[in-house]
């Protein structure tokens, strides 16, 4: 890499990107569009997060327990049996890394030299005033933006950090597939790992101090319970967490809830409860940088930081950590950055998707959120079991909910959970984004016999029953 980007002889910068991963590259390249000088700084492999050790290797991961299962619900259908299982654990993980090297050298490191106004520079980064400290060089820069990303966060529950447990990074490396896992954390890492484990053949449970999903409609949070459930794996919800203690080989959780006390044991633990923003040791307090009690750069809608020469995107910001608003806040960064603040960042119609199965989609407000918003809602809940393609499918596990604004039937937010949920959510984004109606949702001609055909369903059922509808009426 440093043989294609060698550094800029003047040593001056108009962009200094603090982070070489989803956020970085974006306003990198953003910058190098609008013919300006750019300093990319990156510590550690170069990429982030989401290609190296988060949304690409898990979700292939991911992919190859769905076959898995699919091969032991094949009896669904009359006739089929069918029966997989992993014949090399290791060869697995080997195809694994493959996909994350290729991918890697692929979208970032070779895309470097098509960049000629982007310098490298490989190194602990610390700004200062009118630029920033590299490994103890100093390089000028006009503007910056910092893009360091996350990392993931431990509870403070009485023993954790005497017993052996791992992040995900560390869970997608084992050696070997674990007998049992204890996941704590029933959010998105929690739920998308611990499943997967299970079709892998792990005993799980998974431990929450509130429900799995919290963020997302309670009704998606109880059909996923059940789905899990389904499957053998063991929720406990609503927790209190006593202690954690290493038992020989396993460990061993001792909580409560409404049901009792509970004493979990497991040969490997997963900790999913969260990430925090890599704000430590830049230096942030000396120049004027102020953070959210999260810990992420606070930042306004121009992805401005409260001192003006220094922009922030990503989960560094504590907020929307998702690789696709990090490279959007980070393009919105950088525009504002050289061209006066004249971009704005609106996450008012971000999807998010959650790659258990069912798949978990989420768009716009919450009924909840909604309601504190002011709005006087309106509802539909459309079970799968009223979805065609589901029935063809012999899988029904799921449903669909709508919100929308009582008075002006505008949609206000859109909520999946189904096998197909997480490319069925983009036509309700486009739908949120563009202020339709439920009665024009309705009324949109959708394909036949496809998942996302449910929204069409669901916005008609604001006003009629859809069981009293032949195929494709209304």
């Amino acid at each position: 890499m440093s043989d294609c980007c060698p550094p800029n002889k003047t040593g001056a910068y108009d962009l200094a990107v603090i982070g070489a991963g989803s956020a970085g590259f974006s306003a990198a390249i953003t910058a190098a569009d609008e013919g300006v000088q750019v300093a990319l700084i990156g510590h550690g492999t170069i990429g982030g997060t989401c290609v190296n050790v988060g949304c690409v290797p898990s979700k292939t991961m991911i992919r190859a327990a769905e076959a898995l299962y699919g091969a032991s619900a094949a009896s669904r259908f009359a006739g089929l049996v069918g029966e997989a299982h992993v014949a090399n654990w290791r060869d697995l993980i080997a195809a694994k890394e493959d996909l994350v090297a290729s991918l890697r050298q692929k979208k970032y490191i070779d895309l470097l030299p098509e960049y000629e106004s982007v310098t490298y520079l490989e190194g602990k980064a610390r700004l200062t005033d009118g630029g920033v400290v590299v490994d103890g060089a100093s390089i000028k820069a006009g503007k910056t933006i910092i893009a360091t990303g996350s990392s993931s966060t431990v509870p403070p529950i009485p023993g954790i950090e005497s017993v052996a447990h791992l992040d995900s990074t560390q869970l997608l490396e084992l050696d070997a597939a674990p007998q049992s896992l204890l996941v704590i954390g029933g959010g998105v890492i929690g739920c998308e790992l611990g499943q997967m484990f299970a079709r892998f053949g792990a005993n799980v449970t998974i431990c929450c101090r509130s429900r799995l999903l919290p963020d997302m409609e309670p009704e998606i949070s109880e059909a996923l319970q059940a789905a899990l459930e389904d499957e053998g794996v063991t929720i406990c919800a609503g927790v209190s967490y006593q202690k954690i203690e290493q038992a020989g080989d396993n460990i061993k959780l001792y909580c409560e809830n409404k049901d009792g006390a509970h004493v979990i044991e497991a040969e490997k633990l997963l900790v999913a409860t969260g990430r925090k923003p890599n704000t430590e040791n830049l230096g942030l307090e000396d120049i004027g940088v102020a953070l959210l009690p999260n810990g992420g750069v606070k930042v306004d809608e121009r992805m401005q930081s409260t001192n003006s020469d220094i922009y922030a995107a990503g989960d560094v910001t504590g907020a929307d950590m998702y690789v696709y608003m990090a490279a959007y806040g980070a393009k919105l960064a950088a525009k504002n950055a050289l061209n006066s603040n004249s971009h704005s960042y609106d996450n008012s119609a971000m999807p998010e998707v959650v790659f258990t199965d069912p798949q978990a989609a989420s768009v716009g407000l919450t009924e909840a959120a909604a309601k504190t918003a002011g709005y006087t809602v309106k509802t539909s809940l459309l079970g799968l079991e009223h979805v065609p393609r589901a029935l063809a499918a012999r899988d029904v596990r799921g449903l669909i909910k709508l919100i929308a604004d009582e008075r002006t039937d505008r949609l206000l937010g859109a909520h999946i959970l189904a096998p197909e949920g997480a490319d069925s959510i983009q036509t309700a984004v486009l739908a949120i984004k563009l202020g339709m109606t439920a009665k024009a949702l309705g009324e949109t001609i959708f394909p036949y016999l496809t998942t996302v055909e449910g929204l069409k369903l669901a916005a008609q059922s604001f006003g009629k029953d859809v069981n009293k509808l032949s195929c494709c009426a209304g």
